[in-house]
């Protein structure tokens, strides 16, 4: 596999995103994976706010969340089904203005890749929309799908042997978040201007339609909630 990332112009909001690929990846093979960060998205889609007090920014991270708990720094938040910081809602890179996440991340993976399997003439063809999270108790951020289009996200071991003939009976990979993470490292989170890239020869099963809903798991089935309601009691 290979990821190669792209320094692009600076993205405007209310640019045109297809516009944009086209103009910084003049070619796209069949059988290529299109990462693009969800902050292009959200600037294409126009959603952004204005920077106001703390307030106004409480409001916003709990207009944006399923689920919003204040920690010590950051609301920890949930949505769309996935545990993030302040709903995403982020002030970096953002020229003086608040940029919130796209309002459909799959919805508008699947938008681009209609359009660029047209222009690039390729009939298999992956989008990944990116952002950045925190896992539990490790420093540092990695990469996160928050939707995509075009591949499985998921791919599935239970049944499958292991090397001495013991069957899986749990394992499933997490393709999207997998790819995710590769792509944000060679993209950077600060001035690289790397906003796009593309994955190439990744150990992917293409599709023509995704399954929102297969790497979610209920909250009341994940593993980390026994630990952290423990632990949330001890510390009490």
């Amino acid at each position: 596999m290979t990821i190669r990332p792209i320094r692009t112009h600076v993205f405007r909001e209310g640019e045109d995103l297809a516009t944009f690929v086209a103009k910084h990846v003049p070619r796209l093979k069949n059988g290529s994976i299109l990462v693009v960060t969800s902050k292009i998205v959200a600037l294409a889609e126009g959603r952004t706010a204005s920077l106001g007090s703390e307030k106004d920014k409480e409001k916003l991270i709990k207009g944006e969340s399923d689920i919003a708990l204040k920690t010590k720094l950051v609301w920890l938040t949930i949505r769309q089904g996935l545990v993030m910081a302040n709903a995403g809602v982020d002030e970096s890179n953002a020229n003086g203005r608040i940029i919130l996440l796209p309002k459909d991340s799959f919805e508008a993976a699947e938008r681009l890749r209609t359009l660029l399997k047209k222009y690039y003439r390729i009939r298999r063809l992956g989008v990944l929309i990116t952002d950045s999270r925190l896992f539990p108790l490790r420093a540092g951020v990695v990469g996160v799908a928050l939707g995509y289009a075009g591949f499985s996200g998921v791919r599935d071991c239970r049944g499958q042997i292991d090397i001495f003939g013991r069957p899986l009976k749990m394992t499933r990979v997490d393709v999207a978040d997998s790819l995710a993470t590769a792509a944000v490292l060679e993209m950077g989170e600060g001035a690289e201007r790397q906003p796009l890239a593309v994955i190439e020869d990744a150990n992917v099963t293409f599709v023509e339609h995704v399954d929102r809903k297969e790497l979610l798991v209920d909250i009341k089935e994940d593993i980390y909630r026994p630990l952290f309601a423990r632990a949330s009691k001890k510390k009490r």
